[in-house]
C-alpha cells in the first residue's frame, strides 16, 4: 500500500484558499482509478510545524503533498497555536525531510506560490520534488493535483504524470508554473535499495534486470508483511512508477 499524505495550511490572516475542495477532488480522483486499492490517502490539515514530523513518523508516506500559501526565500506558511501564520522556513523543511529520505520518501509535491526555492532545497535528499515558480491561482493548483494523482493512481510514472497535470494548466495559461526537480543519485540510491531487498526470483526465460546504469530495475509490493513479492519493474530514472 502507498500512502499519499495531504498536509495543508491556510492560516486565518493569509487569503482563503479551496484545499477541502482539493483534497476532496483527490480523494474522488483515487476512488475511480485502477489501482485504488494500492493506494492510501491520508489528509491532515491545519498544519502546525510540529505537526510536520508528528505526521512522517506516524504515517511515514511515499508521497506528501502540501497545500497552502508559499513565501519564497522566507517559507511555506504553516499555523501557529491561535491559527496565525508560523513561517516553515526552508532549511528546517529540507533538514526534516533528509532525515525521511531513507524511509522511502519518494516525492515531495509543494502546491503552493513560489514553493520552488523549497522543492530544490528538498531536493538535495529525494528523488523527485515539484514546487510551483511563482504566484498560481486556486483553479490551477487544483486542477494540476487532481491530474497528477489521477494519472498516477493510473500506473504511470511521475514524469508522466507531471507532464499530464501540467497540460491541463495551458488554457488557464499557468502551465509553465509547475517544476519537475529529480536527482539522479537519489533515484539511483532508492533503486539499489528495492533490488537489495528482493534478489532475483529466477523467473523462467527473464533475464537478470540490469545495474542502475540500465532502463530498469525490479520493485516491490509496498504492502506490509513479510510476504512481499516481486510484482513488476520500475522504469528507471526518467520513468519512476508507483
Amino acid at each position: 500500500m502507498k500512502r499519499i499524505l495531504i498536509l495543508s495550511a491556510n492560516p486565518k490572516n493569509t487569503n482563503s484558499l479551496r484545499l477541502d475542495e482539493e483534497i476532496r477532488a483527490i480523494d474522488e480522483g483515487l476512488k475511480r482509478s485502477r489501482d485504488r486499492d494500492q493506494f492510501e490517502l491520508i489528509a491532515k490539515g491545519a498544519l502546525r510545524i510540529q505537526d510536520l514530523y508528528r505526521h512522517l513518523l506516524e504515517y511515514q508516506p511515499e508521497i506528501i503533498h502540501f497545500s497552502g500559501h508559499g513565501t519564497g526565500e522566507q517559507g511555506l506558511a504553516l499555523e501557529d497555536e491561535s491559527g496565525q501564520t508560523q513561517l516553515l522556513s526552508t532549511e528546517q523543511l529540507a533538514a526534516t525531510f533528509k532525515l525521511f529520505a531513507a524511509k522511502g520518501l519518494i516525492c515531495v509535491v509543494l502546491n503552493a506560490c513560489y514553493s520552488e526555492v523549497q522543492a530544490i532545497a528538498i531536493n538535495q535528499f529525494i528523488p523527485y520534488a515539484i514546487g510551483i515558480n511563482q504566484a498560481i491561482g486556486d483553479r490551477a493548483a487544483i486542477q494540476f493535483a487532481v491530474a497528477f494523482y489521477d494519472t498516477l493512481c493510473a500506473g504511470e510514472s511521475i514524469d508522466f504524470a507531471f507532464e499530464l497535470a501540467k497540460s491541463q494548466l495551458i488554457g488557464l495559461q499557468e502551465d509553465l508554473k509547475p517544476v519537475l526537480l529529480k536527482n539522479p543519485e537519489a533515484i539511483a540510491t532508492f533503486d539499489k535499495t528495492l533490488r537489495h531487498k528482493i534478489p532475483n526470483q529466477g523467473i523462467p526465460n527473464q533475464q537478470e534486470p540490469p545495474t542502475s546504469h540500465g532502463k530498469k530495475v525490479e520493485t516491490l509490493s509496498m504492502e506490509a508483511g513479510d510476504g512481499a513479492k516481486q510484482i513488476g519493474y520500475i522504469e528507471h530514472i526518467e520513468n519512476m512508477t508507483f
